[in-house]
């Protein structure tokens, strides 16, 4: 049995790590996670949810992995896994990553690839790499200060500590924390509803902001006249601004278009 799942609800794509209890990032799990990826590159929904099954999201790397590695060994593992990452960070849709328990090493590192982060109230997280002697290393370090800022990321790893929901939402690094009860329904309504919007926008925002995180807000606005002014082409804007001038606001669908 896959250890990942990969389902189509309509416009929404849900990637589900699915090899409970503890969905352990072994070889089979970065292979299908690998695979998978790949595949919504190649043909792209119009959003993406990223969830589990089992009492965890993950309870880490397999430590397996990691016996008796070379040097040259353990960077292409890296290299390959931040592959994967950038990977999901350049689907040119929006990407909700939905945590419903304890999200440790690998599995928080993806979560903040995705662009969105919801997470349950009972949900933990960490980078406990610290246990055997490593820095995180698929991008979790660098993300976290992106949203967090270099010394809370320093804390975060350098401790090895968990963290839990509310503190992680202080900090900028969960969007949105919701209760356990009726989790998995309410990140899929959350995931469906950017996924019925206008995709080309969202992914104009997505490289804007990308522009301005890399390079600052003048990055950003060079890039604004050709990211968003080629949404004037799109058959979404041109419906959406029809549909304001006839009906009002609100009432525009949207095809991806």
């Amino acid at each position: 049995m896959t250890p990942v799942r990969l389902e189509h609800d309509g416009p929404l794509a849900v990637l589900t790590l699915a090899a409970p209890p503890l969905n352990l990032f072994d070889q089979a799990m970065i292979d299908a996670l690998g695979e998978h990826v790949r595949a919504l590159a190649a043909d792209p929904p119009r959003a993406l949810l990223v969830q589990a099954e089992g009492r965890a999201v993950s309870g880490g790397v397999d430590v397996h992995l990691f016996d008796g590695l070379s040097v040259e060994q353990g960077s292409t593992l890296w290299s390959d896994l931040l592959e994967l990452i950038h990977t999901v960070e350049e689907l040119p849709l929006p990407t909700v990553f939905a945590a419903h328990a304890l999200c440790l090493t690998a599995a928080f590192e993806l979560s903040l690839a995705c662009d969105l982060l919801l997470a349950a109230e009972p949900a933990k997280f960490g980078l406990v790499e610290t246990v055997v002697g490593l820095t995180p290393a698929m991008g979790g370090t660098q993300r976290l200060a992106e949203r967090a800022g270099p010394a809370r990321a320093r804390e975060f790893v350098m401790t090895g500590e968990l963290y839990d929901a509310a503190t992680l939402e202080r900090w900028g690094v969960v969007n949105r924390v919701l209760p356990a009860e009726g989790f998995a329904d309410a990140a899929r309504a959350f995931a469906m509803k950017l996924a019925v919007g206008p995709t080309r926008a969202h992914a104009a925002t997505k490289r804007i902001v990308r522009a301005q995180v890399e390079g600052g807000a003048r990055a950003a606005d060079a890039i604004v006249p050709e990211v968003a002014g080629g949404l004037f082409g799109t058959e979404d804007l041109k419906n959406a601004v029809q549909s304001f001038l006839t009906n009002g606001p609100g009432k525009a669908t949207y095809e991806g278009r």
